[in-house]
């Protein structure tokens, strides 16, 4: 029996390193513990079988987990920034001089660029954030059935991946309190990616891109939000366009409106036709406050709308699914 325990810790010892693990059933040492059972008395023989056999199972488990470990290295092991001869092998990789930017990368590139020149602020919003910035500085009230239009994820700590690029307009006001103080005015836009917990389909995805913008100044006005917006879209669109407003509430401006522009022409626009492109308003007097401004001394418009919307519209593409599709069909068109 003290045969059988020193060949079963040698042989799991030695599979746990072996690169050919099921060759060690072949050794000597198994044979040897075989050829004693002959050698035993009748009564003997029972037990010190039923040990091998045992012996055997367990040697064939380790050697199962150790070849399974080797396919999981074989993948692990490849470096990408390595020449080819260190992995072995070349790697079906994709040629580097074939690559591009991603379509919504570059209409957001497009549309940062515009507001940058209209002397706005260009800051990226986070990815993860609390529920003060998410909700409460926006003039949410705890438990208010607004938070519900907001449906969105949570993780266990509490930390919330933002339902819209508006979580950032709190810090945006704070920092810059000071240039309102010294005379001047908050010209800002924030965008990056949002999160809700959406069915999908051709219009809903439950991860896109938003851009926001904030003006505050001692004297903005509803008009220059309108005229501001209306720029915007003209100089993406390339030409004039007509605009319309229609209330709608948002806790965080007031009054708060959706703004509508008419279809281009050069997405088969007739006149008449309207198509529903943001969410804006005056900033609401408490939102002001909760930065540390005074909505007695100034006030301000905010917007924020989808990226994707946007790009779908500019290239008439009927499903949003398709940005994350990885479908090279679909990229191309862009660069033709």
């Amino acid at each position: 029996m003290q045969n059988i325990d020193d060949t079963r810790k040698d042989l799991l010892a030695r599979i746990a390193v072996s690169d050919a693990p099921r060759e060690l059933l072949k050794v000597p040492e198994l044979k040897q513990l075989y050829d004693v059972i002959k050698t035993l008395a009748p009564e003997e023989r029972g037990a010190y079988g039923k040990q091998i056999n045992e012996l055997k199972l367990l040697l064939e488990s380790a050697i199962t987990e150790r070849e399974s470990s080797l396919e999981d290295l074989a993948v692990e092991s490849i470096d990408i920034s390595a020449p080819w001869d260190v992995n072995g092998r070349p790697l079906n990789l994709l040629p580097t001089e074939q690559g591009t930017q991603h379509p919504l990368t570059l209409e957001l590139e497009n549309v940062i660029n515009i507001f940058t020149r209209m002397g706005f602020e260009a800051i990226e919003s986070r990815q993860i954030d609390d529920d003060d910035h998410m909700f409460a500085t926006l003039n949410f009230p705890a438990n208010h059935p607004a938070r519900d239009g907001y449906d969105t994820f949570r993780t266990e700590e509490n930390f919330i991946p933002p339902a819209h690029t508006s979580t950032m307009q709190n810090r945006i006001l704070k920092a810059g309190k000071s240039k309102l103080e010294a005379g001047g005015q908050i010209a800002s836009i924030s965008y990056g990616r949002v999160f809700r917990n959406e069915d999908i389909d051709a219009t809903h995805e439950h991860t896109f891109y938003q851009c926001e913008g904030i003006f505050v100044s001692s004297t903005a006005t509803l008009g220059q939000m309108l005229g501001t917006l209306r720029s915007f879209f003209e100089t993406y669109y390339g030409q004039s366009l007509k605009i319309k407003t229609q209330p709608a509430y948002f806790p965080f401006v007031e009054p708060g409106l959706e703004f509508a522009i008419e279809k281009p022409a050069a997405l088969g626009g007739k006149p008449g036709e309207w198509l529903e492109m943001l969410g804006c308003g005056m900033i609401h007097p408490n939102v002001l406050s909760m930065a540390g401004i005074d909505p007695q001394k100034y006030r301000g418009f905010a917007w924020g709308g989808g990226i994707e919307r946007l790009v779908m519209l500019k290239y008439g593409i009927e499903d949003i699914r398709h940005f994350e599709s990885g479908k090279l069909q679909f990229l191309r068109k862009f660069y033709e």
